[in-house]
């Protein structure tokens, strides 16, 4: 490989370190959605609760109005947990697109 094409494939660890701890992180906050369903009476709009709500709730109102509540249980984090994990798998699971790229730079290297 030329010199170019190997600086090209530098930001693959960095990348696929990025990739795997912000889908993680997602992946989290949508469980804590999960489990803050069983109290309705908490605030995500307040205190701590912010940074569980914010970046979750524009994306789920997005979903409920494809996926209407079934029998009262919103069932959107759920989804939801199940969409990042599967994009997470894809991509830097162990057979994932970045994983394989970053093991085929490794291996040219």
């Amino acid at each position: 490989m030329t010199a170019p094409a190997l600086s090209a494939l530098a930001p693959l660890p960095l990348l696929h370190l990025a990739l795997g701890l912000v889908l993680a992180g997602w992946t989290l906050l949508f469980l804590f959605r999960i489990v803050l369903t069983w109290y309705p009476g908490i605030d995500l709009s307040k205190g701590v609760m912010r940074v569980v709500g914010a970046p979750t709730e524009p994306v789920l109102a997005l979903t409920r109005r494809l996926i209407q509540p079934i029998g009262g249980v919103d069932v959107t984090p759920v989804v939801w947990v199940g969409l990042v994990s599967l994009l997470r798998e894809l991509l830097v699971g162990q057979q994932g697109l970045v994983t394989l790229a970053l093991l085929r730079s490794q291996s040219v290297g």
